[in-house]
């Protein structure tokens, strides 16, 4: 299986997940995005589920000289999240990233800032949530964004994605409620390689995509109308 681009991934993960959520009570649900790949995948989502849509920023923390391979990640204020098997693999010590973490918190705030414009994240607490990204390799990033995600409280925490890591799925286990994935390759290499279009989400293209209607502003009953019945 590959997707020809993170609208089709997108639709393919969408239809699984109104097979997943046919017996779901979904009034109060919201679908977060992690920017800025998940935007477009979750945006379908969100459409076809008939629920908001908004955005988790999370920033993953590269291994020095190799940004593209994850070793940890934040999320909100939260303390980063590193995979120790990594670090032992790389003979790094947590504190000797302080200033990646402090370079990825700063950017962290900058697209927060750009996304949201002033508006306050959505209040979680008792509700559905449905994180979306466009793949997991090492799942850092997730892990991170599932942690914060926790801690606010929701009733249910659901992990969906396109394409992963079959070892990323199974860290993500003892992270959410639910994991829905459509593909677990074992040859898995990269995100992109199951893409035959995998150009990069800009920042406004994330923007344009929470400005329409019923996608940003989250609470129970405002998402875009959908056939779903």
């Amino acid at each position: 299986m590959r997707f020809y681009d993170h609208r089709q991934a997108g639709e393919e993960l969408a239809r699984r997940l109104l097979a997943w959520a046919a017996d779901a009570d979904l009034t109060d649900a919201v679908v977060l995005a992690l920017p800025r790949g998940g935007v477009p995948v979750a945006a379908e989502v969100a459409r076809a589920l008939g629920v908001p849509l908004d955005v988790l920023v999370a920033r993953k923390i590269g291994a020095p000289g190799h940004p593209e391979f994850g070793i940890g990640a934040i999320a909100g204020e939260d303390p980063p999240v590193f995979d120790s098997r990594a670090l032992q693999m790389l003979g790094l010590a947590e504190d000797e990233l302080a200033s990646d973490v402090a370079r990825e918190r700063a950017e962290l705030h900058r697209r927060e800032d750009l996304y949201r414009g002033g508006r306050p994240p959505p209040d979680v607490e008792g509700r559905t949530v449905i994180l979306v990204d466009d793949g997991l390799a090492t799942g850092v990033t997730a892990r991170a964004a599932l942690r914060h995600l926790r801690s606010r409280r929701p009733a249910r925490l659901i992990l969906a994605v396109p394409v992963s890591a079959p070892d990323a799925v199974e860290t993500m286990r003892r992270e959410a409620d639910d994991i829905v994935c459509l593909f677990q390759p074992d040859s898995f290499r990269s995100v992109g390689e199951w893409y035959e279009e995998f150009a990069q989400v800009s920042d406004n293209e994330v923007i344009a995509t929470l400005r329409r209607p019923g996608f940003v502003g989250s609470g129970p009953g405002t998402g875009p109308t959908s056939d779903r019945r």
